[in-house]
């Protein structure tokens, strides 16, 4: 019985090289590392493009596709590289390989996407109502162009019923562990790590995330509260005291930042507050205690908590491993 699985990696036009190369890397690196156990070969990679040469990186380089997507009639898993540059345009020219991959869905491949592939994932309809990743910094075009996506922001890696999908830049690298660990097992896993150097249990891209306030929404009265809430975050800001400064409902205000932000009023205090501890945890030399007040906290166990909630790292972890001069 052959158990071997057909990989194919997407070449779309205008992908980025690094996120082609890096998964047939690893998974052309299971087999040699399978073979040298005596094991047989696990996956049957192949670059896969809607042409046999295809320009990706901004023309800088040309990959030579190992087949056309016409020409296979079964694959197991397919893999959706970052795109680089303008998105819709991207899903543009690459219009074609939708229904070629919604096709091989229905005969049963899993789909997974990397980084900002999640966007030509979704444009074939097989992530609606379902969640999905993308890299931190394309969540609010993602949104726009996707509403119908539930899309997870702090996420590395989704699950849903074989559709993959993970968080931005190299963390894509994190996803295709997970997949080599549901198919060739822990072990040829935990290695590749090694191999590799990758943080096996990362879940969360929280750390990288940089907190800028979505304002491209047109919503004036919102637009005034959110630069209110980022120029007094270090005061006590209540949803009340917005609304009377905008002359509004309470409820109208709530329900209108909500739409145009994608955060409640109060996530929105707390993210600004955090985002400005981040930096003072990166760059100055005061301690958790004197960011936690700066920034407008006089409880510790609130502070560690709504900190740890957006970050997935606790203050004093955030600040040992990205200040600058204790790296130094």
């Amino acid at each position: 019985m052959n158990d071997m699985k057909h990989i194919s990696i997407l070449v779309p036009k205008g992908a980025i090289l690094g996120s082609v190369e890096g998964p047939r890397q690893v998974f052309t690196e299971v087999n040699k590392l399978l073979r040298s156990m005596n094991r047989p070969a696990l996956f049957e990679v192949q670059l896969v493009g809607l042409t046999e040469q295809v320009s990706v990186a901004g023309g800088i380089y040309t990959v030579y596709t190992d087949t056309v997507t016409q020409d296979i009639a079964k694959t197991d898993l397919i893999i959706i590289p970052a795109l680089d540059g303008d998105l819709a345009q991207c899903l543009e020219h690459n219009r074609a390989f939708v229904p070629w991959i919604t096709e091989q869905h229905q005969q049963g491949a899993e789909v997974a996407s990397l980084c900002v592939g999640a966007f030509l994932l979704a444009s074939t309809g097989l992530v609606t109502g379902k969640q999905c990743a993308t890299h931190w910094m394309a969540a609010h075009e993602f949104r726009k162009m996707f509403p119908e996506v539930h899309l997870v922001e702090d996420k590395i890696i989704t699950d849903e019923q074989g559709i993959y999908s993970s968080g931005g830049a190299f963390s894509y690298l994190n996803l295709i562990l997970y997949l080599i660990e549901k198919y060739a097992g822990r072990e040829v896993a935990v290695f590749m790590s090694k191999a590799f150097q990758i943080e096996i249990e990362r879940r969360s891209q929280s750390p990288f995330i940089i907190f800028t306030g979505q304002k491209e929404h047109g919503d004036e009265q919102v637009k005034t509260a959110q630069e209110y809430i980022e120029q007094n975050f270090q005061e006590k800001i209540t949803v009340d005291e917005l609304a009377d400064m905008l002359a509004l409902s309470r409820r109208n205000l709530e329900r209108r930042f909500k739409k145009a932000t994608a955060n409640s009023i109060v996530e929105y205090i707390q993210r600004v507050k955090v985002e400005a501890a981040k930096m003072s945890l990166e760059t100055s030399r005061e301690n958790v205690n004197e960011v936690m007040y700066n920034v407008g906290y006089s409880d510790p166990k609130a502070f560690r908590t709504t900190f740890k909630r957006f970050t997935g790292l606790s203050p004093l972890q955030y600040r040992s491993k990205y200040n600058r001069e204790l790296a130094v």
